[in-house]
Parts: structure tokens; sequence; C-alpha cells
């Protein structure tokens, strides 16, 4: 089969040639229809993440069609369309998995970081962290739900009640979320990168009630405000921004240094939390959110030879909505 591979951080994915895995015990093979690209590919690829398994096929927002299973596989069948997500293992056994928080295991497997991932024509997934996907969707479109989607949705929840939403970042996983927290009947406030008029105006057409730069302050103060974009400066911004008792949420799995700010912009009960991964729980609910919220994925698809040209993208923020890769 084909994939695209990283040898070393900081450099550009290769086309290889390399054998078609074989699914072992408990974990089947997939044929990928498609595969997202997420900003945490890029972290990867860039060195910001810096303990890939390397040679290394990224990719972990993978959907396709399982090919072959393994021995003690019973619950997915040939044939059938499936979605691959970041969390690809966990160790069953540790405090955090014992206690509802596998998202925390303490000897996880990510996919498309320690785990090979979909950036190639196959993939080999455990069983037990595979999401059965509608049959009749497009490929393309639903692969951003399986991280983008994932990590706002659990970026939401821990937002709880939070009427009025500022997003920080508008890209794959900010254009979902509005379209929940807008049919939910929450109020949306998108900040963008400075001058961004068209991301802005893609926030508006998406339902957010206001659209600026994130250089802005937003012209209500905020329930919550949930950052996407990976700048640790949005931190002591998006608390200015935020009413007393509000939260800030950041989403993303690597941010650059969060920069000193004043105790009284903490202060009023104000709280920062992150969010680590996703659990399967996390699946269970928002897929079926996503279907009766209606949410439309605004997607940019690239031959798999073009993987390298898709990050650039991302990188540069030339993109609106996300990346996916289609072999």
């Amino acid at each position: 089969m084909r994939a695209m591979v990283l040898g070393a951080p900081r450099r550009p994915l290769a086309l290889t040639d390399m054998d078609r895995p074989a699914p072992g015990a408990g974990q089947v093979r997939i044929r990928v229809e498609a595969c997202g690209v997420c900003r945490t590919d890029l972290h990867i690829v860039d060195g910001e993440l810096d303990r890939p398994r390397l040679p290394l096929v990224p990719g972990h927002e993978i959907v396709g069609r399982v090919e072959e299973t393994g021995a003690g596989v019973s619950e997915l069948g040939k044939g059938q369309r499936v979605g691959v997500p970041w969390l690809g293992h966990t160790c069953g056994d540790c405090f955090y998995c014992r206690n509802g928080q596998e998202n925390l295991c303490d000897a996880p497997g990510f996919t498309g970081y320690t785990l090979n991932g979909g950036f190639a024509e196959a993939c080999v997934a455990d069983a037990r962290y595979v999401f059965p996907l509608p049959e009749d969707g497009d490929p393309v479109a639903l692969a951003p739900l399986l991280c983008a989607g994932l990590i706002g949705y659990r970026s939401l929840a821990m937002a709880g009640d939070a009427r009025r939403i500022g997003l920080y970042g508008f890209g794959a996983a900010a254009h979902i979320l509005a379209q929940v927290a807008v049919w939910q009947g929450r109020e949306v406030h998108a900040l963008t990168r400075p001058g961004d008029t068209a991301a802005q105006d893609f926030a508006r057409r998406l339902g957010a009630v206001w659209a600026g730069g994130s250089d802005m302050r937003p012209p209500v103060e905020l329930d919550a405000a949930l950052i996407f974009a990976p700048v640790g400066a949005l931190v002591p911004a998006a608390l200015k921004a935020v009413r007393k008792g509000g939260c800030v949420i950041c989403g993303g799995i690597h941010m650059s240094d969060i920069p000193g700010f004043p105790y009284a912009d903490l202060w009023g009960e104000r709280q920062v939390r992150s969010v680590a991964n996703l659990t399967r729980q996390d699946g269970a609910a928002f897929f079926p959110l996503a279907e009766k919220a209606g949410v439309r994925t605004k997607t940019v698809p690239y031959p798999l030879e073009q993987a390298n040209e898709a990050l650039d993208d991302l990188r540069e923020g030339r993109l609106q909505g996300a990346a996916v890769l289609v072999p």
C-alpha cells in the first residue's frame, strides 16, 4: 500500500510503498476512505509533540471500511464503515482507566502518534476503539468529526450550561462546535486571527451573533471561552472576556507558553481548564448529537500524496474548515 511517512520531525512526509498491515488479535484492518488533517498532526510533524514513534504514518481522523478482522473480534464485520479517533488504546488497569477517565490513561496508545494512523491506504486499529459510522455518509465530510468534532464536544461539555460562548480560533473544531451550540440555543461569538474577515464571515454564516479578531473584546461578557488556536496569549485575553464565575477551556493538545497576567483577571472564581484527549463515551454522546444538530462540515479534499501541501495550508491559516486526505 501507499502511505505518507514521517521519518524525522520537521521534515516533509515521504510517499512510501509499504506492506499492508495484518490485524492482530482484537484488531481490525481498515481500508481508508478519508483521513482528516488535524492541527495535532501539524504539531507532530513540526516537532512540537516530541515523542512520536518513528517512522510514523500520521493521521487520526480516519473513516474507512473494515477489510479484515483479527482473532476475537465479533462486534465489527467486514465491509462495515467505521471511524478511528486519536485515542487508540488504553491499559485498562491504571487509576484513571479504573475510574472512568480513560482519556488520562498512564499507558495509552495514540493513533497517528504512537500507533500508525490513516495517512495511508489502510491501517490497523484496536477494535475496542473504533466507532461505527453511518453507512450512507460522505467519508470526507465525516472525517473531521473524529477529532475536531470530538474534542470540540468535550470542550463544550466542560463549559456546562454556558449560554454565551466565545470560540477562539475558527478552524475545524470551532466550525463544527458553532453549529452544535447554535442548535442548542447558545449565543456564539467567534474570535479569529486578526484581520481574517473571511473566517469571520464564515462564522456568521454558521450562526455566530458576533465575529471579530482575537485582539478584540466581544461586545458582551462571556459565560465561557473555548480556545482552539495554539496561542498561549489567548488565555489572558479570554479571561478578560469571561464574566465572574466563567471558564476558559483550552482545547488543544499543544499551546505556546501562557504569559503572565494579573491575578485580578482570574479572581472572581473564573476557571482555566484543559481538555486532554477523549473517551469512547464522548463518541457515543457526540455522534448522535451531531446528527440531530444537522452538522455539516466544510472540507477541502487533497489526494493522499499532497499531505504536505495540506499541512502547509493548515500551518499558514489558508483553510476554512478542515483539510481531508483521500487515498
